[in-house]
């Protein structure tokens, strides 16, 4: 079992910035490839980035593309998303996740077993 607890929501004007943080307990933080996900009210949850176990390699939605950056700290068990630029439409709930995935899969949530409670981020114009 992987323990995910995502914490830096909050309200922040338009061109405003966030860092979001994942703390992950349980099993061993670096065996696990994670991902960003956000879901807005009435939508389905989608993609926002994702990095694989060791760093070395990152995939982004083309919505938060220049402006989000995912990064991870395996000796802290953490995973970051630093958001720059916020606009209005970034607004969501945004869940961090961790599992295994592959050059095809990295953007499905059945890709990730374990999820985090979700942080609300709200962006206000």
């Amino acid at each position: 079992q992987v323990q995910l607890v995502e914490s830096g929501g909050g309200l922040v004007q338009a061109g405003g910035s966030l860092r979001l943080s994942c703390a992950a307990s349980g099993r061993t933080f670096s065996n696990y490839d994670m991902g960003w996900f956000r879901q807005a009210p009435g939508k389905d949850r989608e993609f926002v980035a994702a990095i694989n176990w060791n760093g070395a390699t990152i995939y982004y939605a083309d919505s938060v593309k220049g402006r989000f950056t995912i990064s991870r700290d395996n000796r802290k068990n953490t995973v970051y998303l630093q958001m720059n630029s916020l606009k209005p439409e970034d607004t969501a709930v945004y869940y961090c996740a961790a599992g295994t995935f592959y050059s095809g899969n990295y953007y499905k949530t059945e890709s990730y077993g374990y999820w985090g409670q979700g942080t609300q981020v709200t962006v206000s114009s």
